[in-house]
C-alpha cells in the first residue's frame, strides 16, 4: 500500500510453524501500526489533513472495475468481505462498475481494478485523476501513473475526504497450477488486508523464522523478472505468508474496537496491551469460523499463553 509516499510493498511465503507469545504480538503491532507518515510525492500540499484509521472504512463499498473477477479472485474477495463484516459489524458491499472508475461514484468507496496481462497504466492514471477531482487530492493535472508491482494499493488524503485505489493482477486462465493459485491468492489478500487495516510492511531478515503476520516479508530481488514467470511467482510466495495469520485477525479486531482517533497513535498500542485477552478471544473465535478459512494461513506462528 502507498499512503502518499509511504510504500507498503507486497511480497509473499510458506514457513515452518512456530509459537509466538504476547510480547511478540505487541511488538509486531507497534512495528506495523506505529509508523510515521512521510511523503515523497513532489509538490503535494502538506496542509491537506491526513487521518489514518482502518475503522474509517467500516461499512464502505467495494467497487470493482476493469476485468470481471476471475472465479479465484471472487472467492477471495467474498471471503474477505465476510471477514470485514464479521469484524467491523457493517457489511462491505460490492458491485462491478465496468471499465471506468468514474462509474463508482463518490462516497466511502474502495476501488479495486482487476487485470490480467500487462498492467493497464492508462486506466490507472484515469482512475487517479478522477479520484483527484472527487476528493481534491492535490495531484498534478495530467500526471501519468504506472504500476510498480503486480498488486498495489494507494490511499490518498484530500480536502474533500480520502480515497483508496487497489489494482491487482489476476489469473488469465481458467485452470491454475498450484504455484499460480497461491500467487494470485496471496497478492490479493495482502492488498485487501493492508487497505482495510492501514498496517505497513515489516521486514524479516531471518529466513529460518516462522512468519507471524502477512505484513512480514523477507527481502527478495525481483528485478528483470517477468511478473508472469514462475521464478517471479516462486520468489513472492516464499517471501511472506500466503494468507492472513492469526495475528492479522487479532489486529483487525483491535482496529475495529480501539477507541482511538488514529491507529498510528501510541494509544492504539496501549489499548492492545490493556485489552489483550479480550482481543485474543475474539480473534480465536473468528479463526474458528469456517467462512474465512480460504484466506487464513494455518502455517503461521500461533500465540502461546
Amino acid at each position: 500500500m502507498k499512503i502518499y509516499g509511504l510504500c507498503l510493498s507486497i511480497l509473499t511465503l510458506l514457513a515452518t510453524p512456530l509459537s509466538a507469545d504476547r510480547a511478540d504480538y505487541v511488538d509486531l503491532a507497534r512495528k506495523g501500526w506505529n509508523y510515521e507518515l512521510r511523503t515523497t510525492m513532489v509538490g503535494r500540499d502538506l496542509s491537506i489533513p491526513v487521518h489514518i484509521n482502518g475503522r474509517d472504512l467500516a461499512g464502505a463499498s467495494l467497487c470493482l472495475v476493469g476485468e470481471a473477477p476471475h472465479p479465484a479472485s471472487l472467492e477471495i474477495i467474498d471471503a474477505f468481505r465476510k471477514l470485514a463484516e464479521h469484524v467491523f459489524t457493517k457489511p462491505l458491499t460490492m458491485r462491478y462498475a465496468g471499465v471506468s472508475a468514474s462509474a463508482c461514484g463518490s462516497g466511502r468507496t474502495v476501488i479495486l481494478r482487476l487485470y490480467s496481462g500487462l498492467p493497464p497504466n492508462r486506466a490507472l492514471s484515469a482512475d487517479l485523476q478522477w479520484m483527484n477531482g472527487i476528493y481534491d487530492l492535490g495531484l498534478r493535472a495530467g500526471s501519468d501513473f504506472a504500476a510498480t508491482s503486480p498488486a498495489m494499493a494507494q490511499t490518498f488524503f484530500g480536502r474533500r475526504g480520502q480515497g483508496t485505489h487497489i489494482m491487482v493482477k489476476q489469473p488469465a486462465l481458467t485452470e491454475l497450477g498450484p504455484l499460480e493459485a497461491i500467487f494470485y491468492k496471496s497478492i490479493l489478500i495482502e492488498e485487501l488486508f493492508q487497505s482495510f487495516s492501514f498496517g505497513m510492511d515489516i521486514l524479516l531478515f531471518d529466513r529460518a523464522a516462522a512468519f507471524r503476520s502477512k505484513l512480514q516479508e523477507t527481502p527478495v530481488n525481483l528485478y528483470h523478472l517477468s511478473w508472469e514467470s514462475h521464478a517471479f511467482m516462486r520468489s513472492l510466495v516464499t517471501s511472506n505468508p500466503s494468507g492472513l495469520c492469526p495475528f492479522d485477525v487479532f489486529m483487525l479486531h483491535a482496529v475495529a474496537e480501539a477507541p482511538v482517533d488514529q491507529t498510528v497513535d501510541p494509544a492504539f498500542i496501549d489499548y492492545i496491551d490493556d485489552h489483550f485477552d479480550d482481543l485474543l478471544a475474539r480473534a480465536d473465535a473468528t479463526l474458528a469460523d469456517g467462512r474465512f478459512a480460504s484466506i487464513i494461513d494455518r502455517d503461521c506462528a500461533r500465540l502461546t499463553m
